[in-house]
């Protein structure tokens, strides 16, 4: 089988991982690495799970490796942090089958909280990392790393970035290579650390690092991981790896010589050395830190980088050539005004009646990361702090230590039904655990929403949308010492401030449920669209005031302002009515036009 396809760079990591016959792979949805397991569920030969958070999906992968199976676990780049903890003693025990896991970093912060380079936890980790550049090199090194793994004995990191994720590119597809079940063994120097075990276990590391060196050195350039082009000019040497050095080539053509890297953990050393010494100049041209040209610096190549390129965001070709003084032809230079378009919650969304309801009473919010995260842009502007998964729980019994008894009766968290699940309960527990008195609201809106709707322990539905058990939400906060447990339905704008202003008012922790499923679900049916009353509306722009993109105000026949509902886009959810104190806006109503 050769047939070639043209696919995402993240559905070619996963092909590669149907080649390279893994069996298991296990994962927490986070963008831009989400799409590697949702295509992965689509191959019978593959187990595929959403686990709860990524320290969970490291060590079901981990696991697996050890029971003799190719495993896979993928996550974006603040999810790495959160499987820290099994990657770096993994790194120290070694595989038995081959153990990858991708991490897609998010330069430019498309859908994410920081710029984090992944490359500073394989180099802490001692793991080889390989980046792609394209979607071919996609499966390609996802194949390789398997290799890699079993041939090194070490978990690889496989990093991807936001563009090389999402790129597309003909990709050659080839046959399943069917990886018989290696036999398990018990090996307890091998696979228990405990601290003698562990201090050997360096030993073996830092060895495996040395003959990794070697072999960034001169086999991964053999088998073309690594590769040197010296066809062009050699005024200029560029050094990049993934998609830098697409965007450098592009750039700069046959005006220098390159240098690209697939492994980018460990870095070569004489071969950076003798590619240095057969050109006049030394560019390192790679997004986000300087990990590539510090190692050159380290090892003595004289080099430029930062100075030119900086630490923010992503490159361009347009960035690069100017940079570097090549004159941008005149259709680049043009500068285009586009007008921007901030993201907001969607029409008909369940977290707008929550905050709407509560934005009356001025609370101080503790945030996490979500679909809700949008809550802080204005008109609703209900945030004061998103920190990271989970954060919004501790975090705001931490504010409450601080500004003590009364704050608590000020303030609430929120968080999303997966994130709870994800890294929120511990937070919840360690309120009732030490006495707090905080408020915490837990948006259950029945799917993780963000990354694109994937199911979790919440919904009661697998990866592939099979009944299985759904957390009794409820049921486990009271299991955990949360006496009080509320559910509102957010758009019942007054049973929500009903109750919240019940459950601020107590001496105790309470745990409030927001419940209602994302709008955009295909099995949710919604009413039919509101309609504005001419003869009622007086232009006073207070619906406005919930952040509907399906408002807005124009003017009526005698050009006074009026508000205007597109009903393509209005899902009756009556949020807006609540806010008119006139009752202009109704419920499939056409009266006045």
């Amino acid at each position: 089988m050769k047939d070639k396809q043209l696919l995402l760079g993240n559905d070619a990591v996963a092909r590669g991982l149907y080649e390279a016959g893994v069996k298991v792979v296990s994962a927490y949805p986070g963008t831009p690495s989400t799409e590697i397991t949702e295509a992965a569920c689509k191959f019978p030969e593959i187990y595929t799970e959403w686990a709860p958070n990524e320290k969970v999906a490291y060590e079901v992968a981990f696991g697996a490796t050890i029971g003799g199976a190719r495993a896979f676990c993928a996550m974006k780049h603040v999810g790495l942090n959160v499987a820290a903890d099994p990657l770096y003693t993994s790194s120290y025990i070694g595989v038995n089958a081959g153990m990858v896991c991708a991490v897609a970093d998010d330069p430019g912060m498309h859908s994410s909280q920081n710029e984090q380079d992944s490359r500073h936890h394989a180099i802490a980790s001692k793991v080889p990392m390989l980046e792609p550049s394209s979607a071919q090199e996609c499966k390609d090194l996802a194949i390789f790393a398997y290799d890699l793994s079993e041939r090194f004995d070490t978990p690889v990191l496989l990093r991807l970035s936001t563009r090389v994720s999402h790129c597309r590119g003909l990709v050659t597809l080839c046959d399943r290579n069917d990886v018989a079940l290696k036999d398990y063994k018990r090996n307890i120097q091998k696979n228990v650390m405990m601290p003698a075990m562990a201090r050997a276990a360096h030993v073996k590391v830092e060895a495996r690092t040395a003959a990794l060196i070697e072999f960034a050195d001169k086999e991964a350039f053999e088998i073309g991981i690594n590769k040197l082009d010296m066809t062009g000019s050699k005024s200029l040497g560029i050094i990049a790896a993934g998609s830098a050095y697409d965007y450098a080539r592009e750039a700069v053509g046959d005006k220098a010589c390159y240098l690209k890297l697939g492994m980018v953990n460990p870095l070569p050393v004489q071969a950076i050395k003798d590619f240095a010494s057969k050109v006049d100049r030394v560019v390192v041209v790679e997004e986000l830190d300087p990990i590539i040209e510090n190692h050159c610096k380290v090892i003595g190549v004289k080099c430029e980088g930062k100075e030119l390129f900086g630490y923010l965001g992503e490159f361009s070709q347009n960035l690069i050539k100017s940079k570097l003084g090549i004159a941008l032809p005149d259709f680049d230079a043009l500068e285009i005004n586009i007008p921007p378009r901030p993201p907001a919650l969607c029409a008909g969304c369940p977290h707008r009646g929550l905050f709407y309801a509560l934005k009356k009473y001025g609370l101080y919010v503790s945030g996490d990361i979500g679909c809700y995260s949008l809550g802080a842009q204005a008109p609703l502007a209900m945030l004061d702090a998103v920190v990271c998964m989970g954060a919004s729980v501790s975090g705001l019994h931490g504010y409450n230590l601080a500004r003590g008894k009364d704050s608590a009766k000020k303030s609430i968290a929120v968080i999303g039904d997966s994130t709870f699940v994800h890294s929120g309960i511990t937070g919840l527990i360690d309120i009732a655990y030490n006495k707090g008195i905080s408020t915490v609201v837990v948006l259950d809106n029945s799917i993780t929403g963000m990354t694109g709707h994937q199911n979790n322990p919440m919904n009661g539905l697998t990866i592939k949308g099979d009944p299985t058990v759904a957390i009794n939400l409820e049921a486990l906060a009271h299991a955990i010492g949360i006496n009080r447990v509320r559910v509102v339905d957010p758009f019942d704008i007054e049973q929500v401030r009903k109750v919240a202003e019940e459950e601020l008012a107590t001496d105790e922790p309470s745990l409030i449920i927001s419940r209602r499923p994302c709008a955009l679900l295909k099995n949710v049916k919604h009413n039919a669209p509101y309609t504005v009353d001419n003869t009622k509306c007086i232009g006073c722009r207070a619906c406005l005031q919930v952040g509907c993109p399906a408002l807005s105000v124009g003017k009526g026949a005698d050009g006074k302002p009026l508000s205007h509902i597109d009903s393509t886009l209005c899902l009756g959810c009556g949020v807006c009515a609540s806010a008119c104190k006139f009752g202009a806006l109704k419920e499939g109503d056409t009266c006045g036009k």
